[in-house]
């Protein structure tokens, strides 16, 4: 068969993009040595400039120097959306450390895997996490804890984000900003960072087993940041509005990184309320997002949210779950903005294939979904099938991903890493097809398959049919156990504001939309449905509920 008839794509438009910094420390180095008082940080009325920043890493990279830290050494961050993270990472740096970015949600097991795994020496935490951390960190190396609060360094205290924040002294910790102080003036060592130096260690979400840590190298973060200035859009001034957890890879490249680079600061909430969200994008004047789907459904949900609030952004991108065709539609309607589809995932350092900045996706006829894009530059996509071999364009296959955003492979698991990544093509487990003009679809994750009688589901495709519907708000579709079938298909929905609609009236609109073996036996409504913290809809916690 002709290479041209094979599912495998290059870069957009065959482009390249060399590095232009050896490190991510050097690149931030660069945006400070050329514009020390441009805003790095805003957070409600606080603004950190990269001077501001620059100086407070310099004084906690002394500090954990002083605690023992050195080279390679790993510093786990519990942190949410709170200007704190950036001269931690940045501290880290600067002595050759690696921060390993850690969930705040953890509890104290989930916490304990990770500080034992990654091997980490100190921990910043927030004081609302100190107990449980204290508790994570014994029998592992930990030594120094750290503790902040989402209540420092702003002092308007938004009830709608801070109504249950108080302040405690963890037992055992250093309280960040007071350390910070305390050195304030002093520079580290410098330390010979080169680009296969890790950059970031975070873990995947372990849904298809234990937590895996991820090595991102400084070559990896470098090539990233580039990529959201040249791909998403983004230019000095305006804001990144960070809607993504920064303990995300969304948010350690779109929301750390690449602010770092282009000088586009990053406008912090602390966490995802959807009318002060758009009350910071407005009192900002933020210009550029990256958000899961479920952040604009919100919004073209939440009555209070109008077409003013919005009215600054100039790039608006999805990423971490598709974007259903009828969600971009509503969210365009109300508020005028094309949302862009992005897809990269932990091991890709975000985003590898996304819709150029300024293009409109085109839809699958067969399947109906919207298009994630094409693949970044420099960056290869193919479409496999379980012989690993690249499948005919319009076949259905997993994706395949190889390029400079691959993460090093998979912190001291060499098997996994084998499996995973041979060669360096790392294999998503997304599956998805590529059109002929080199747009990539994807269809689901392998594991959601459902098999109903021997007919192959794609809970994907019927959850598009029920987004179409007026009345839902948001959809999940999953495999129930059937004594006569083996499976059914199952769905679960919420409805907008103010609309109605019951179990028959949506069975009978997917009756009337697609072959009757994909059809939701059950429907069922709930007022919300699960989800993870950035954002992407929870199947497994539907399955059998």
């Amino acid at each position: 068969m002709a290479a041209q008839t094979m599912s495998r794509s290059e870069g957009h438009d065959g482009r390249t993009l060399p590095n232009e910094f050896p490190t991510a420390l050097a690149m931030f180095r660069a945006s400070a040595a050329a514009a020390p008082d441009a805003p790095l940080v805003r957070y409600f009325d606080t603004t950190l400039t990269f001077a501001e920043v620059d100086g407070m890493s310099d004084a906690l990279a002394v500090a954990l120097s002083e605690h023992g830290l050195a080279r390679g050494d790993r510093v786990a961050v519990v942190l949410q959306n709170i200007p704190q993270y950036f001269p931690v990472v940045l501290a880290a740096w600067k002595i050759g450390a690696v921060p390993v970015p850690i969930n705040p949600m953890y509890k104290r097991r989930e916490l304990h895997v990770i500080l034992a795994d990654s091997g980490a020496v100190a921990a910043v935490c927030l004081e609302s996490v100190a107990e449980e951390l204290v508790a994570a960190a014994a029998d592992t190396d930990v030594r120094a804890i750290f503790t902040t609060s989402e209540l420092d360094l702003q002092t308007r205290d938004d009830p709608r984000i801070f109504a249950a924040s108080e302040r405690r002294r963890g037992t055992g910790t250093a309280d960040l900003l007071e350390t910070i102080e305390r050195y304030r003036g002093r520079r580290p060592e410098p330390v010979d960072l080169g680009p296969d130096d890790l950059a970031y260690l975070p873990y995947t979400s372990g849904t298809t087993g234990p937590p895996k840590g991820s090595m991102s190298t400084h070559a990896n973060v470098v090539f990233t940041a580039q990529v959201y200035r040249d791909s998403v859009g983004m230019a000095a001034g305006g804001g990144m509005f960070a809607v993504a957890p920064l303990f995300h890879i969304t948010g350690l490249i779109g929301h750390i990184a690449a602010p770092m680079l282009t000088r586009c600061p990053a406008v912090l909430t602390c966490r995802f309320h959807p009318v002060a969200a758009a009350d910071a994008i407005r009192e900002h004047g933020a210009t550029r997002i990256i958000g899961a789907i479920t952040v604009f459904i919100a919004w073209t949900d939440a009555a209070e949210v109008a077409r003013e609030h919005l009215a600054s952004l100039q790039s608006v991108f999805s990423g971490g779950a598709p974007v259903p065709e009828g969600a971009l539609a509503a969210f365009r309607d109300k508020f005028g903005h094309y949302i862009h589809n992005g897809y990269g995932l932990t091991e890709t350092n975000s985003p590898a294939i996304t819709v150029p900045f300024g293009a409109a996706a085109p839809v699958d006829p067969e399947s109906g979904a919207v298009s994630i894009g094409t693949p970044v530059a420099d960056t290869v996509a193919e479409v496999v099938g379980d012989d690993d071999a690249v499948l005919p364009v319009g076949e259905v296959g997993e994706i395949v991903i190889a390029g400079p955003q691959v993460c090093a492979g998979y912190w001291n698991k060499p098997d996994e890493t084998s499996r995973a990544m041979p060669g360096g093509r790392f294999h998503t487990g997304d599956v998805g097809l590529m059109d002929a003009d080199g747009w990539f679809y994807i269809v689901d994750r392998k594991k959601d398959q459902i098999n109903a009688s021997g007919f192959k589901v794609w809970p994907r495709e019927v959850e598009d049919v029920l987004y179409a519907h007026p009345a839902v708000r948001e959809a999940a579709v999953v495999g129930a156990v059937d004594r006569y079938r083996g499976e059914t298909v199952k769905a679960v929905v919420s409805l907008k504001s103010g609309a109605e609609a019951d179990e028959d009236g949506l069975i009978a609109f997917c009756r009337e939309r697609m072959a009757a073996y994909k059809v939701p036996r059950t429907v069922e409504i709930r007022d919300e449905l699960p989800k993870t913290v950035t954002g992407k809809i929870l199947r497994r916690a539907l399955r059998g509920g």
